[in-house]
């Protein structure tokens, strides 16, 4: 934790060395003291320090400085940090000035210079004062601070990075927070920077304005290079799939790299609470497995770039080469597909224009605060959604599930459907889907048709969460892998048509289990045709892939 800090500000750099030489004497273990020749530049160092975060405990001026007094600089220092204690140094000449300061200006204290000795003529008396400043003092958050706006789509995905990434961080609303003095200060501080949302604040009092995830990644260190241009085995996609193969071949002895377009975990790490997933009788949520899998994974040695994306990839004799967003390449032996599938786009006027400003595709974890005592709408009937549904509910007055059946039987767990059932404010509404949303500068109403009257309601709503179906990012692929007429990837025997093996296939032997129409590559998830929609068989074929790539590994 950094120390809270004591400013002393004086024109005479004889006297500014000696107070801090006292200073730090005294206080050094517990405070760091800095020194200022000019108020201007003190003014300016406050401004930053604001920035920071950082906490000051105590501002000690002279009382005669050019330009500006020792009054004049406490007094715009407070504007700054109210809540430091302000001191002024003082020839004898100047007491009346002093006394007439504490009385008008709110200063604390003046000291008489020369103090010497400072154990009589300093010390005590600061004592006080810094007593006084810890008894009320409130150690500031240290970590990254967002500044945006709750309806802004740059804002969200931003935060959606961060927390997916398991990146802490302080979100600060700027419109939320506009009557709160603290943000007041700091919007102040940054002056017209404040208006390049949204705004990343580093604990080392770096900054980034118009912010994107890319530039956050590189900045708190996350992985987008790779460290050699060869591997054993190359995971494209971070879901239970991938995250489980990459434990299983690191574990194994492999050289794995796993490469993750936005955050390790995938849907399932979007999920508020998993309650059927083998070992945890209490469940636990999408985040916490993913967190697990992750830290398991880099014990054994995985790479993981995140964030990071795969273009394209092409076959050089036993080589399986992948190019990737950035442009660069990499090699290896075997190469596994588990990107699973992204949520459907739901096609309604008014969705697109409003997507991120309170129309959200997928679980929405970093919004479920912001709807306490608000409206919220679920889109979709499956697992996904209800996770969502009770998870909002803990916060929202009201969580509407629109969903295009009768009911949830034939599309969620029943433990899920249970639950819903029991939570007074999950409200389900059957045979509905939207029709249109509305809202200028974000979501304020939906409207909702009925195919059972063939009506249109419209109804108020401060957010949507859409869970409608899922489609495998597989175009990347197109013209090497064989995948079905949605573009879900075929493997093992669904390859053999008639008992034939792909057009192409040159090993003495059928496709593995696992493996596509191209020799060394394999598919496993949600993205491979005909697999259980469950994290658990998505973690199963992770780690059984794992075995057909070290028997095709032994024959290249």
């Amino acid at each position: 934790m950094a120390k809270p800090i004591l400013l002393s500000v004086d024109d005479d750099t004889d006297v500014l060395r000696a107070i801090e030489r006292d200073l730090r004497s005294q206080y050094g273990a517990e405070y760091r003291v800095i020194g200022s020749d000019s108020p201007t530049g003190a003014l300016e160092l406050l401004q930053q320090l604001k920035v920071r975060n950082d906490g000051v405990a105590l501002l000690l001026a002279d009382q005669r400085m050019p330009h500006m007094d020792g009054v004049g600089f406490l007094q715009e220092a407070r504007q700054i940090f109210p809540e430091a204690k302000r001191a002024l140094l003082t020839a004898y000449a100047d007491t009346t000035a002093a006394i007439s300061a504490i009385n008008q200006a709110n200063i604390d204290y003046f000291f008489m210079k020369p103090w010497d000795p400072p154990a009589e003529h300093l010390y005590p008396q600061l004592d006080d004062l810094l007593d006084d400043w810890q008894a009320s003092y409130r150690p500031a958050f240290e970590g990254i601070r967002v500044l945006g706006t709750r309806w802004s789509p740059r804002s969200y995905e931003l935060r959606d990075f961060l927390a997916r990434n398991h990146v802490p961080y302080q979100w600060i609303d700027v419109e939320l927070s506009g009557n709160d003095p603290e943000t007041k200060r700091l919007l102040e501080a940054l002056g017209s920077e404040a208006s390049s949302l949204p705004v990343v604040l580093f604990p080392d009092g770096t900054k980034l304005l118009e912010s994107v995830p890319a530039e956050v990644a590189q900045k708190v260190g996350l992985r987008t290079r790779a460290q050699t241009d060869f591997y054993d085995l190359a995971i494209i996609g971070g879901g239970p799939g991938g995250l489980a193969a990459a434990v299983y071949g690191a574990s194994e002895g492999l050289h794995t790299v796993m490469i993750e377009r936005e955050a390790p975990g995938g849907q399932a790490g979007m999920s508020s609470r998993i309650e059927n997933y083998l070992g945890f009788p209490t469940g636990l949520s999408g985040g916490d497995l993913a967190r697990r899998a992750v830290v398991q994974a880099q014990r054994f040695g995985v790479e993981i770039l995140a964030p990071q994306e795969a273009t394209g990839a092409r076959i050089e004799g036993p080589y399986r080469i992948i190019k990737l967003a950035d442009g660069n390449e990499i090699s290896c032996h075997a190469l596994m597909i588990a990107t699973g599938v992204q949520w459907r786009r739901l096609e309604a006027p008014g969705i697109d224009r409003l997507q991120g400003a309170g129309v959200y595709y997928g679980g929405g974890a970093t919004e479920a605060l912001s709807c306490k005592g608000e409206i919220v709408y679920v889109v979709g009937g499956a697992n996904s959604a209800g996770q969502a549904a009770m998870n909002f509910s803990k916060y929202a007055e009201r969580v509407v599930m629109l969903v295009r059946g009768s009911s949830l039987a034939s599309t969620m767990s029943q433990y899920l459907i249970d639950q819903i059932k029991a939570t007074p404010n999950i409200q389900l509404w059957a045979h509905a889907s939207v029709a249109e949303v509305h809202g200028e500068t974000h979501l304020e109403e939906v409207s909702v048709l009925c195919s059972d009257t063939n009506k249109v309601e419209r109804v108020p709503a401060s957010a949507m969460f859409i869970f409608i179906g899922a489609l495998p990012r597989t175009d990347w692929l197109a013209g090497l892998v064989e995948r079905d007429e949605r573009g879900f990837i075929l493997t093992g025997p669904d390859l053999m048509h008639g008992g034939q093996r792909p057009k192409g296939w040159e090993p003495d032997r059928d496709p593995f289990l696992l493996e596509t129409n191209v020799p060394g590559i394999f598919a496993v998830g949600d993205v491979r045709h005909g697999s259980v929609k469950r994290v658990a068989s998505g973690v199963g074929e992770g780690s059984v892939a794992v075995q057909f790539i070290h028997q095709y590994l032994s024959k290249v």
